[in-house]
């Protein structure tokens, strides 16, 4: 028996955390379903920027940028949706675009929460029930913070809106309109190359390249209370109860933006600190102590330039590999829902030192803390207790359902993979933490370009 050693209240907290994991996540996963897609936004807001930097695309390049109109594009989109699902702004912008006056759609804008855009809709309702009113193209200064927004109203209302959508501003729209196309077209194509060279080279040997992965003498008991007890019951159950309230005590006079973030990232710090202590105290049991000047859990920080480049080099390889897998699901479900609720709020955020901490949070803390977990902890003992291939797999597999989103879970699954090949590839955890720093830091860059 596995567990023959295991004392009988080890056994029942492990078991509890089993029983607590189980309904807490399939909760998760089904809450995911009703969060809707980011992917809808992010399509969205690529056409905002091109439509913005019409006036700065060279004419030679025009069609591989703009195939149909941004604005027409972007009316359809919202037309395929219910108007009641719309956030206010995207509401105002389907009334703007839109050929029709539907004194419904009026109606249903009356309840807006925002007093600006129940101002524009009485405007719009004005003028489209008479032709002859003629709308103060000084009242629309109100709406100058939202450029699109703004351009749209210059189009429908027929002013001038240059000296706003300047041409320097329309070509700083181009070149990030640019960076969002190339980046991960040149991040695919380096990638394939990479890829199709490790295969090559695993070909011809005949094998893998595996380092000596070393783990720590846990039982796998050990692993149920580190994952359901420590991640999931501590850490996603009970500490948001203390960090939510802790930073409500001191966020009550600041903009929501940040407000939200610092919830985010002192949520995450909470979160990881259960955990973390569990792994402490679990080395602790099987050394009699701890020193941080050990590598417990081989990061193998030198030489840092191996370490570094393997990092990158699992980054690339594996990005072409999760983006095809991402189209698949596209492909095969419309509309999927259960998007990180996260890139929402990266990609609708003004304030820089919301972004900041967001990026804190997302590009340090959330790599180092989860693949201390899950590669640096959970692969090698499942490694050594069922062979390389199947701790690959199972910590893939787990590692994919932590993060509670069915749409995402494939896409997951698959950068789990590649981040435990690398982990055991390099010999080094420093490897695994620096591509999964990057893989966040470009969905983020990629977020934070989108912004209008």
């Amino acid at each position: 028996m596995i567990f023959k050693n295991t004392s009988k209240s080890k056994l029942t907290l492990a078991f509890i955390s089993i029983v607590i994991t189980f309904f807490v996540w399939q909760q998760g996963l089904r809450d995911s379903l009703n969060r809707p897609s980011v992917s809808f936004d992010i399509s969205q807001k690529e056409q905002e920027i091109v439509e913005l930097s019409v006036q700065s695309i060279p004419v030679n390049l025009k069609k591989f940028f703009i195939i149909n109109d941004p604005v027409d594009q972007i009316n359809k989109s919202l037309s395929d949706v219910s108007f009641e699902e719309l956030t206010e702004r995207n509401k105002l912008i389907r009334i703007i675009t839109s050929e029709s006056n539907d004194p419904l759609i009026y109606n249903k804008s009356k309840d807006f929460e925002d007093k600006n855009y129940k101002f524009l809709i009485d405007e719009i309702e004005k003028n489209s029930n008479n032709n002859s009113y003629k709308v103060n193209s000084e009242k629309f200064d109100l709406f100058k913070d939202d450029r699109f927004l703004y351009h749209l109203l210059s189009r429908k209302f027929d002013f001038d809106d240059s000296a706003l959508i300047t041409k320097s501003f329309s070509s700083k729209m181009f070149f990030k309109i640019l960076a969002i196309r190339l980046i991960p077209l040149l991040t695919i194509l380096i990638g394939s190359i990479l890829a199709l060279k490790i295969l090559w080279t695993t070909i011809s040997l005949k094998k893998f390249g595996w380092k000596e992965i070393k783990s720590l003498d846990l039982e796998l008991i050990d692993m149920v209370l580190l994952i359901a007890g420590g991640f999931v019951v501590l850490g996603e159950v009970v500490s948001p109860l203390f960090s939510i309230s802790l930073v409500e005590l001191f966020s009550k006079n600041i903009s929501n933006e940040l407000s939200q973030s610092i919830k985010i990232f002192f949520g995450y710090l909470f979160m990881a600190i259960p955990p973390l202590l569990i792994v402490f105290y679990q080395i602790k049991s099987l050394n009699g102590e701890f020193t941080f000047k050990k590598d417990y859990l081989q990061f193998n920080f030198l030489p840092i330039k191996y370490a570094i480049i393997q990092g990158i080099k699992g980054w690339l390889t594996i990005v072409p590999f999760v983006l095809l897998i991402s189209l698949i699901m596209n492909s095969l479900i419309n509309n999927q829902n259960g998007s990180n609720p996260l890139l929402e709020i990266v990609l609708n955020n003004n304030n820089y030192l919301s972004f900041f901490l967001l990026f804190v949070t997302t590009t340090l803390l959330a790599p180092l803390f989860e693949e201390i977990i899950f590669r640096g902890i959970l692969l090698p003992t499942l490694s050594r207790d069922f062979g390389v291939i199947s701790g690959i797999i199972v910590s893939a597999f787990i590692f994919a359902l932590a993060h509670l989103s069915l749409g995402e879970m494939p896409p997951l699954f698959v950068l789990g993979i590649g981040l435990a090949i690398t982990r055991i590839a390099s010999g080094s955890l420093f490897s695994s933490v620096i591509m999964h720093s990057l893989w966040n830091g470009l969905t983020f860059l990629n977020l934070f370009l989108l912004r209008t």
